[in-house]
């Protein structure tokens, strides 16, 4: 690896050190159906996007719920005895990526076959502080 890559890789370790993220791999539900409940909270303040998920009708809301109490998690371990509620903690960023496909074939009439694709997808959550925003852009 080059000098100037390997430069650009340490600087993306550290970036990667103060985000608060949590990732979903394999999910077995459509991509499709996956965006509509991640646009439902991007860009929401964490409270209200877990009162969004949980009265939510829609199966992939739990998996993101869930998701979403992951990445909190993952917050409380490096800001430990700061309250949530102080912070003012947003989902920054939701992105739902395709995953694997299961190819399976359905009997159709006259000898033919139609292919199944069981979709799956990958989701990656990020929070951040409004905070820490308003911050950044001042010094900048």
């Amino acid at each position: 690896m080059g000098s100037r890559k390997q430069i650009q890789a340490e600087k993306f370790k550290e970036a990667k050190k103060t985000l608060f993220y949590a990732k979903l791999n394999n999910c077995p539900t459509s991509p499709r159906k996956m965006r509509l409940v991640a646009d439902m909270v991007r860009g929401v303040e964490v409270d209200k996007a877990l009162q969004l998920l949980k009265f939510s009708g829609k199966e992939a809301s739990g998996r993101i719920e869930k998701l979403l109490l992951s990445a909190i998690s993952n917050w409380q371990v490096k800001n430990e005895g700061v309250r949530i509620e102080d912070s003012s903690l947003y989902i920054k960023q939701v992105t739902v990526d395709s995953g694997r496909q299961l190819k399976r074939i359905r009997p159709a009439p006259q000898g033919r076959a139609h292919r199944i694709r069981k979709r799956s997808n990958h989701v990656t959550l990020i929070l951040a502080s409004q905070e820490e925003e308003i911050l950044e852009n001042e010094t900048k």
